[in-house]
């Protein structure tokens, strides 16, 4: 099983490849050692760490995509005209240009809906707490939908014998391990469809018990990055959360390690493909340009400078990671710069940060005025967008900044009769991001046919 997992690590990446030999690792528990039922019917998750411990994660496990398969609640009818309400937690704009986050919550009856709705609300207030999240809090939408459950709590709180009927089957003690949360995707995906739109995804359960899930596969029908799991009662499950959106929207590895642990002491493979891992040190990085190069000695906002730092991917030795300890690795910590960079590209990667208000599906006159939506960002030290006008590719410097033209202001270029293009430009000038390739994906342009 070791050498199947090093063939998966060198074909697609160690922050995807890992199975569920890593359940073994200190703090988890045996992987189900049955029969498979096939691939379409198990899907990879990713154990949070211990909850007195000071790591992230305990590795990868392999788990029924179905859960513990049991049929949904028989609601009456009252209950079944609360079940499936969506309601707007956070518009920032349409679903198109925005990331959107859909929260589920599961172990609600339909009398503590307000409570979901408070809770997820609070989940929303901690994930942004979280730089970059903070800067780029506007580029998101979010929405709760409420999922109403016969009976409160969930199967495995308090303990493994508990069994509760919910609407999304949660429960603990998923694959034995205490801690980890599991849930039914395909009733999950019932609800998480009928929000406007899911680029990622956050189950509540209701609980305080410590626990959750990473469910980081994109979903091939709904589209979403993936899925969180997390109690909505405990601190550090939040936590857990934010660490998975490291892996779904940052293509992130994880930084942890385990030691002492046989199989684990040395990496022998190629170079991985993910972007905070490496099998080279700093100098080769720095000598090579390649992974971080761009960020070596700099200050992390996690601590200490961005170097090659000995133990990543689950070995102790033979991948380095960037920092001693960002979210990729330890509870409580932030995303380190090559982690806050990678977050940013995932946030381009759904939404845009200028939008049309007036219409582009027909030709703007001069009574008509060109007006766009340009996000405002929220980074302590002030920053905006820069904005730049220009008419068939030519820039008009005396509109920069602003979001708004009137098209009368143009007659004198458009005294030709002919139709021209008039657009508008949002660019993030942000220090974050260092890669050039990243940077020329963080504008937007929105453009309109205009004729005198």
């Amino acid at each position: 099983m070791r050498s199947a997992l090093r063939r998966a690590v060198a074909a697609a990446g160690m922050a995807t490849a890992v199975t569920a030999v890593l359940a073994l690792a200190p703090g988890g528990a045996v992987a189900s050692t049955g029969p498979s039922a096939g691939p379409s019917s198990e899907v990879e998750v990713e154990i949070p760490g211990p909850e007195h411990g000071t790591v992230v994660g305990s590795g990868h496990t392999s788990v029924p995509a179905s859960g513990q398969d049991r049929p949904s609640p028989r609601l009456s009818a009252a209950q079944r005209a609360d079940d499936g309400q969506v309601v707007e937690v956070l518009n920032n704009g349409a679903t198109k240009d925005r990331l959107d986050i859909v929260i589920v919550g599961d172990g609600y009856t339909a009398a503590e809906l307000p409570q979901f709705h408070a809770e997820a609300k609070e989940k929303w207030a901690e994930l942004t707490a979280v730089e970059p999240y903070t800067t780029y809090r506007n580029l998101f939408n979010v929405w709760a939908v409420d999922a109403v459950s016969r009976q409160s709590g969930v199967t495995g709180d308090p303990g493994a014998d508990t069994v509760k009927d919910t609407a999304l089957g949660s429960y603990f003690w998923c694959d034995g391990i205490e801690r980890l949360l599991c849930i039914d995707q395909e009733k999950v995906d019932r609800y998480v469809a009928k929000a406007p739109e899911a680029d990622l995804v956050i189950v509540l359960a209701n609980s305080s018990k410590y626990g959750g899930a990473g469910y980081n596969q994109p979903s091939p029908t709904l589209g979403y990055e993936g899925i969180s799991t997390a109690s909505a009662g405990n601190v550090k499950s939040g936590q857990v959360a934010i660490h998975e959106t490291g892996h779904s929207l940052g293509k992130l590895a994880d930084e942890y390690f385990y030691p002492g642990y046989p199989g684990y002491e040395q990496y022998t493979g190629p170079e991985p493909a993910d972007r905070n891992i490496s099998t080279l040190t700093a100098g080769e990085i720095g000598g090579q340009r390649v992974k971080w190069h761009r960020w070596l000695g700099e200050t992390s906002p996690d601590g200490g400078l961005v170097g090659a730092y000995e133990g990543g991917g689950y070995f102790v030795k033979g991948l380095n990671r960037p920092t001693d300890s960002s979210m990729m690795r330890a509870v409580d910590k932030p995303f380190n710069l090559p982690g806050v960079e990678a977050m940013i590209a995932g946030f381009y990667r759904h939404a845009k940060i200028v939008t049309p208000v007036t219409p582009t599906d027909r030709t703007l006159r001069l009574r008509h005025t060109a007006k766009a939506d340009v996000t405002r960002l929220t980074s302590a030290d002030g920053r905006r967008l820069k904005v730049r006008w220009h008419l068939d590719g030519k820039e008009l410097k005396a509109f920069e900044g602003r979001n708004r033209l009137r098209i009368s202001d143009l007659t004198l270029r458009l005294l030709d009769l002919r139709t021209h293009t008039l657009s508008v430009t949002a660019e993030d000038p942000t220090a974050s991001v260092r890669d050039p390739e990243i940077a020329a994906t963080l504008k937007s342009t929105v453009s309109w046919k205009v004729r005198l």
